[in-house]
């Protein structure tokens, strides 16, 4: 029996029909500009600049990508931001001096830390409705981020000290736990056991027991040490150090840090890619992000944004 090859052109549509595994972008909001920054995570370039019109500070981005989150300083809001065509399609109102911004895992919620009315803004991504205003003990709360299973949220109490726990379901804080002075940046690992919290003005990071609710570890990072960012895999935190100028890497079975690697001036807030081979780091004050090698622990480029960049989202 003959086999009749496929032609050139109908196995070029063929493959075209097949799904593209292109890397993923890199957002970046440019407080001071008013863009956010999009990176091409393949090359390493500024893809494009997105015109955001206000004041961006945080970031988060759909589980599919389609969607940005940004709050926005100067309007007081929420923005979202269409990835497609790279325009914003609506506005959602957060309180005075917006920060921090969180998607849970699932993509079902958002989450929107406001500093001036000491609250979270718990908002339904599919309808953009305001489901809940939670009000939190600490003061200043610059990050609300979902456990990955949604049930708890964890607020940093930036004039504090403290972690305010947030249930989920009842939209109430059901606590607090003591850390040291400023807590910034929060990350969980992957199954839920710990989360990791950077303290500023202790330059500490302080590992949490989530079940227990109770610090098991305390790990002296570099100077100001405020961003984190947990392996898609589990098994490193890394913390950005501002007055440092670096990241510290954690591994998380000795609560040890294993590597220091320099990056730019005031680094902040940071995203790593879902294989986990790079991490994204905003730098404050050198208007730039530097990439790193997390295989190598290596700073492998810097890449010039906008204005003071404050973090990074990659979906």
């Amino acid at each position: 029996m003959t086999r009749t090859l496929p032609s050139l052109a109908a196995a070029a549509a063929l493959l075209s029909a097949l799904p593209a595994f292109a890397a993923p972008f890199a957002y970046v909001p440019n407080e001071k500009s008013g863009t956010v920054s999009v990176i091409d995570t393949a090359t390493d370039k500024v893809d494009a600049t997105i015109d955001e019109g206000g004041q961006p500070r945080g970031i988060a981005a759909s589980p599919d990508g389609s969607t940005l989150y940004v709050s926005d300083e100067k309007a007081n809001a929420l923005k979202v931001i269409d990835t497609r065509n790279r325009q914003v399609r609506g506005t959602v109102p957060l309180g005075r001096s917006p920060e921090g911004v969180r998607v849970s895992q699932d993509g079902a919620l958002i989450a929107g830390a406001s500093e001036h009315t000491n609250s979270v803004v718990l908002i339904d991504a599919a309808t953009l409705k305001v489901l809940a205003q939670i009000q939190t003990s600490g003061k200043n709360p610059e990050h609300a981020v979902f456990s990955p299973d949604r049930r708890w949220l964890y607020v940093s109490a930036e004039d504090g000290s403290e972690v305010d726990v947030v249930d989920v379901a009842a939209r109430r804080q059901v606590g607090s736990i003591e850390v040291g002075r400023r807590p910034r940046g929060i990350g969980f690992t992957p199954d839920g056991r710990y989360a990791y919290v950077a303290c500023e003005l202790a330059s500490t990071v302080y590992a949490i027991d989530v079940a227990q609710r109770k610090v098991v570890a305390t790990i002296k990072a570099g100077e100001f040490s405020n961003g984190v960012t947990v392996a898609p895999d589990g098994a490193r935190v890394y913390v950005s150090n501002g007055r440092g100028r670096t990241v510290s890497i954690i591994d998380v079975g000795s609560n040890r840090i294993v590597a220091t690697v320099p990056v730019g001036k005031r680094p902040w807030n940071m995203a790593i890619t879902p294989d986990g081979a790079k991490l994204y780091v905003a730098n404050g004050r050198s208007d730039s992000v530097s990439v790193i090698d997390t295989a190598k622990a290596q700073r492998i480029k810097d890449i010039a944004v906008g204005k003071r960049p404050w973090g990074v989202a990659i979906p």
